[in-house]
């Protein structure tokens, strides 16, 4: 028998999340966010499953192209763009989407020829990572028009930084930058990520863009998904594959960082970094065996993690066990180990067998 560890995806979750961030936004359409391989989750089946969605956005090229040779009909949007002229042979090939961030990128469409691809002025509001400035956005509108290689209308976009935050004003401090900006340009616009979508209802343009809440995890910092009516998609599980008794003041794992402050049963769970569960996830984590809480113990090792199952007394052999998903949050285990979810999910590596559940027939 194969090694039980998987990643278990539910695609009706999936879609009630898609569902959840339309009934936010019911006049706006959406771009299904699904880069990073779909956010750990398989960037193909996600898409196949995100049939309703109106587009799909993607980082880069390789991400797009995967997309279109697995048969993914929708449009798809590169958010970071291109750097080489060469790439707009590819753009243009695959049907896709550009985001245009700088003006380097409409050189290389000035000196570009060809199919007319459709582009998205994108705006730097105040997250100072990709974007024009809103002093720029005249010029720069008004070279794409003049252009053959770009297809029209242009759309006008930005990205939110501190939208995660409810207690910040910096997005509605981007949201007036971008109208003072785009006043004088009736065309279509996007602003919304996951958490635009759910706290700040003037992000909800034309276009939104969810992310992080279609796998099931709250985009904020002091929230998790069920209060916001979202699913986990993701359960990442395995089993238990020993479980020994071990005496009061014996070291657990390398290093020994743990020592048993009691006579108990301690669990091996088939399960480690090497397979993408934090390696700094510390003692007192979380997993669930049967239903039931138990804590980990001792240092994450490649392979294997060992948990305290003295709350646990009935604990077997070839129980299941589940490290985040159902009935225990991924934000959780994120912040034990001091990260995000979406390290968590994207980091969960190739060996670790992917079983889809409810796909589209």
């Amino acid at each position: 028998m194969t090694r039980a560890t998987r990643a278990v995806i539910n695609l009706s979750a999936l879609r009630h999340n898609l569902s959840i961030a339309r009934r936010h936004a019911p006049e706006s359409h959406i771009m299904a966010i699904i880069k990073a391989n779909g956010y750990g989750h398989g960037s193909v089946a996600i898409a196949q499953a995100l049939d309703q969605a109106d587009s799909f956005g993607v980082a880069c090229l390789d991400e797009a192209i995967t997309l279109r040779e697995a048969g993914i009909s929708q449009p798809i949007v590169l958010l970071e763009g291109v750097v080489h002229a060469t790439d707009l042979n590819l753009v243009q090939g695959y049907q896709l989407e550009l985001v245009i961030h700088h003006p380097h990128q409409i050189s290389l469409l000035e000196q570009g020829k060809g199919k007319a691809i459709p582009v998205w002025l994108k705006l730097d509001t105040g997250m100072h990572r990709l974007g024009i400035t809103p002093g720029q956005v005249s010029e720069m509108h008004q070279r794409l028009t003049q252009l053959e290689t770009v297809a029209q209308p242009v759309r006008l976009m930005t990205h939110l930084a501190n939208a995660d935050d409810r207690q910040d004003d910096t997005t509605l401090q981007q949201v007036k930058r971008f109208d003072a900006a785009t006043a004088e340009l009736p065309l279509q616009t996007s602003i919304a990520n996951s958490a635009g979508i759910l706290a700040w209802p003037d992000t909800h343009r034309d276009w939104i863009r969810p992310g992080i809440m279609l796998y099931g995890v709250s985009p904020f910092v002091d929230s998790t998904a069920t209060e916001h009516e979202l699913q986990p998609v993701m359960t990442l599980q395995s089993e238990l594959i020993a479980i020994n008794q071990q005496q009061q003041g014996e070291p657990i794992g390398y290093g020994g960082s743990y020592r048993c402050p009691a006579d108990m049963p301690v669990g091996v769970v088939a399960i480690g970094y090497g397979d993408g569960y934090p390696r700094h996830a510390p003692s007192g984590t979380p997993v669930l065996i049967n239903g039931q809480r138990v804590p980990l113990i001792g240092r994450v090792s490649m392979d294997m993690i060992c948990v305290d199952l003295r709350d646990c007394p009935d604990a077997r052999i070839g129980d299941s066990v589940v490290l985040w998903g159902e009935a225990l949050p991924v934000e959780e285990i994120a912040s034990q180990a001091g990260t995000i979810g979406y390290e968590l999910l994207c980091q969960v590596t190739q060996r670790v067998p992917f079983e889809y559940q409810h796909a589209i027939v």
